[in-house]
């Protein structure tokens, strides 16, 4: 008989915590899935869902994570597209059912029955994490584990929103925050072609944004961004990635003909839309909910061709108590990392 594997997983013992780290038997794949040794895992705002137990139906303890890098490890029955030793990432999209209607679509992000790592099932606070193989996106050589993480998503989160925008470089993007999304948003608009603008809080924040790559800054504390983003020509598209519904609505003037604020960041409060600027110039307002494994790799090869990064602190295994907390305080520049 073979001897059982353990490893350490940092699990939420109940909705409100505590997270804690223990040391488990690691599960072996299913027909279907993927056991991976995971090297790195990012540490998202997300995962506030699985500690808080902000979605119903999750079963507890629960490991969060899904912004996983490692190496598979072992594959289930009928895995034929990965092997052991390759190096892989999963994200947010964990896998879909492939029977709603967004699946029939071909909409696999937009699963009514979605699947998401840290939710769903075991994440990637682990030594070990096991995933189904759909779920799997091949990480290039090139990037380390740590770097990796974040970008399977606020990377693909902002890398995604950008492309199908309907922006065409050299058309006007701008990115509302340069926080843990932001500061990845503008690297990608710029290194993409677009005219970039950066916008966020405070004349001191202008340096930080021109050295991410952006053309033009604006500071919403202190000037009219609808104003400024007229003066260039109204933006094809406003990615806005803070929290805050009032910041947001307010940039809905600065949009071009046609334009769109696109929505990833999660404000607690209803956005204030006016009717008339949406009718008179064909605007609108839409979300964007990340991507599937083939968009991750996409993501990834972007970024390892042009050097986008994201700006990470790292932390331990076991010290993913302290991780979380960090990234909860929002002092974090920009993204925690754990590494195994």
């Amino acid at each position: 008989m073979a001897e059982t594997k353990t490893g350490r997983y940092a699990q939420v013992v109940k909705a409100g915590g505590p997270l804690e780290v223990v040391t488990r038997d690691v599960p072996e794949p299913g027909p279907g899935q993927v056991r991976v040794r995971v090297q790195a895992c990012g540490v998202c705002h997300s995962d506030s869902v699985t500690f808080y137990g902000a979605f119903p139906g999750i079963n507890y303890p629960r490991v969060p994570g899904h912004e996983i890098v490692g190496l598979v490890d072992t594959v289930g029955q009928g895995v034929d597209q990965w092997k052991p030793g390759q190096r892989v990432g999963i994200g947010w999209y964990g896998g879909h059912c492939g029977k709603c209607e967004p699946c029939r679509r071909g909409d696999h992000v937009c699963c009514v029955n979605l699947q998401i790592p840290g939710i769903t099932y075991d994440g990637g606070y682990a030594d070990y994490v096991v995933a189904p193989a759909m779920a799997l996106a091949a990480v290039p050589d090139s990037l380390v584990g740590a770097d990796a993480g974040p970008l399977l998503c606020a990377g693909i989160t902002t890398f995604n929103a950008i492309r199908n925008s309907g922006a065409r470089p050299p058309d006007v993007v701008a990115i509302l925050g340069l926080g843990g999304l932001g500061h990845l948003g503008v690297q990608y608009a710029a290194k993409m072609g677009y005219t970039t603008v950066a916008i966020a809080r405070g004349a001191d924040k202008a340096k930080f944004a021109q050295e991410l790559g952006a053309h033009h800054y604006i500071d919403n504390a202190a000037q009219d961004v609808s104003a400024e983003l007229q003066k260039l020509g109204g933006a094809r598209a406003i990615i806005a990635t803070v929290t805050d519904a009032d910041a947001m609505s307010v940039t809905i003037g600065g949009l071009g003909h046609q334009g769109k604020l696109v929505v990833i960041g999660v404000p607690g409060d209803p956005l204030k839309v006016p009717a008339i600027p949406l009718i008179m110039a064909k605007r609108g307002v839409v979300g964007w909910p990340s991507g599937t494994s083939v968009d991750s790799e996409d993501t990834l090869k972007f970024s390892a061709l042009t050097g986008v990064r994201a700006m990470i602190e790292k932390y331990p295994l076991d010290k993913a108590p302290e991780a979380f907390e960090r990234m909860m305080s929002g002092k974090a520049r920009f993204r925690v990392v754990l590494e195994m």
